[in-house]
Parts: structure tokens; C-alpha cells; sequence
């Protein structure tokens, strides 16, 4: 019953008229007010952003703030160590089933429904997969995780859903439903797949890199509201770091894990 009321409800105030209208109001300059509120809310470290505080236009304009390491994102000299593209918790990691599935808060998504793309999906069946989530208080922009190719690059979904922690118990499988941004990847001969998965009411990821090399701890993109980074490896393709562990917090260019030659 929980479970049919979150969607229902949620069904009722995420239409077209009421995201646009969100947007609208956080994009304007009468939103800047709410920074001093909004900061205080997610208790928000501004130490080493780029602007001051009264220099943001709106509240969206301090959303996607940027800081001094978005230039030099500490990256490890290894080559095959894979980085955290974001700021945020370990949601959820671990292997991918054979016929490609994983288990996020007791429910189940398909590889082949994540990437909408049957020809790629099989790519990454019994591989690896790790769900990064990042709260409103955490730096919203996204860093490459790897030295690679983009050899794919896609749009999918449509009306988002809450990626929090009710929507990923009660939600309508959002990770795999909602408007996402997929990048596949070849690095050191290996795929994988960096998936952006849009929020509730805002579809905004705006991707800031359009070749397709991307440098480790290079600034790719951002969210224009909170959301969650998904990454794919293929079988075989990596080794997860000790340090890298479920409820955890990651920042941008922490290791993840290592590729395997």
C-alpha cells in the first residue's frame, strides 16, 4: 500500500507544467534568496568555490557551483585506476548477474532496460556495477572516471522519478526508467558504461565535453538538479578497491576500482 500511495502521488505532481515551472523559478534571480537557507538545510561546504556566495545568480547558478579542484581533480598516477566520476554514497555495487541483472533496494533492474540498447547491453552481462548517489548537498558536476574513447553516446527515458532513498524502495524502477544520458567507454581495451540518471521534476544534464576522448579527472558534465551516476564494467574488467564499499562516501577522482589487462 506504501508503495502505491509514494506513486501515485508522485505520478500527480511530476508532469510537464510542474517541472517546467521548478525550473523556471530556480533559474530566476528571485531564487537567489534561498541560497542562505538551502546551504544552511544541506549544512553545504562552500570552502573552495569559485564564487562567493553573493555572486550567484539564482539558486540553480549555485547548484551546479564549481570549485577550485573541477581544474585539478587529484588523479592517482596508475593508468588503470577507475576514479569516482562524482561526489557522493556508495548506494549500491557489486557483480552483475549472467543474464544481466542487479538488486537495488530490493529491486531488481535489467541491464538491457538501463541502457535501452539490446546490442550493447549483453556487453556487460555477469560484469560489475556500482550506483552513485548524490544528495543535494553534494558538488554536482561529473568528471571522466577513465582515460578512454566515447564509441557511444545516447539519450533515453523520459519523466523522472525520485532517486533518493524512498524512490529507490517505492519508486516506478527509476534508474532504469528515467531520463538518462549514457556514455559507453573504451579504456585499456575494456567497455564500460557511465550512465546519467536524471532527477525528479528537472531533466537536466548538460553535458560539457563533446569529443569523444575523455581524460581521467576531466570535467565531462554536470546536473542541473540532484541525481545518480551508474557505472558498467564488462566481465572480467576490473578489481573493486578495499576501500570502495556500500553506504560509503566517495569523492571525485577517490579509486573506485583497478582494470584488469
Amino acid at each position: 500500500m506504501k508503495k502505491f500511495v509514494y506513486q501515485q502521488l508522485i505520478e500527480l505532481t511530476n508532469t510537464k507544467w510542474t517541472s517546467g515551472a521548478l525550473k523556471q523559478f530556480a533559474q530566476s534571480r528571485i531564487s537567489r534568496h534561498l541560497i542562505s537557507s538551502y546551504k544552511k538545510t544541506f549544512q553545504i561546504d562552500t570552502n573552495g568555490a569559485l564564487k562567493n556566495q553573493s555572486d550567484y545568480k539564482s539558486l540553480h547558478d549555485f547548484f551546479i557551483r564549481e570549485y577550485d579542484r573541477t581544474k585539478n581533480v587529484l588523479v592517482p598516477a596508475t593508468t588503470e585506476t577507475v576514479i569516482s566520476p562524482v561526489d557522493a554514497k556508495v548506494e549500491s555495487m557489486g557483480e552483475l548477474t549472467p543474464e544481466g541483472e542487479f538488486m537495488v533496494k530490493g529491486q531488481a533492474y535489467s541491464v538491457r532496460r538501463l541502457l535501452a540498447r539490446a546490442d550493447h547491453a549483453e556487453d556487460f552481462y555477469g560484469g560489475e556495477y556500482v550506483v552513485l548517489y548524490l544528495s543535494p548537498a553534494d558538488y554536482h558536476r561529473i568528471h571522466s572516471p577513465v582515460d578512454g574513447v566515447v564509441y557511444e553516446h545516447y539519450l533515453s527515458g523520459g519523466r523522472s522519478y525520485p532517486v533518493n532513498q524512498l524512490g529507490l524502495l517505492y519508486g516506478k524502477k527509476p534508474l532504469s526508467d528515467n531520463y538518462r544520458v549514457v556514455n559507453l567507454v573504451k579504456s585499456h581495451g575494456k567497455k564500460l558504461a557511465v550512465i546519467k540518471v536524471g532527477a525528479m521534476f528537472v531533466n537536466s544534464i548538460e553535458m560539457t565535453v563533446t569529443n569523444d576522448t575523455w581524460r581521467k579527472g576531466q570535467e565531462v558534465g554536470y546536473f542541473g538538479f540532484g541525481s545518480t551516476v551508474v557505472l558498467l564494467f564488462e566481465k572480467g574488467a576490473i578489481k573493486w578497491r578495499d576501500t570502495c564499499q556500500v553506504g560509503r562516501k566517495v569523492q571525485v577522482g577517490e579509486p573506485l576500482c583497478d582494470m584488469l589487462y
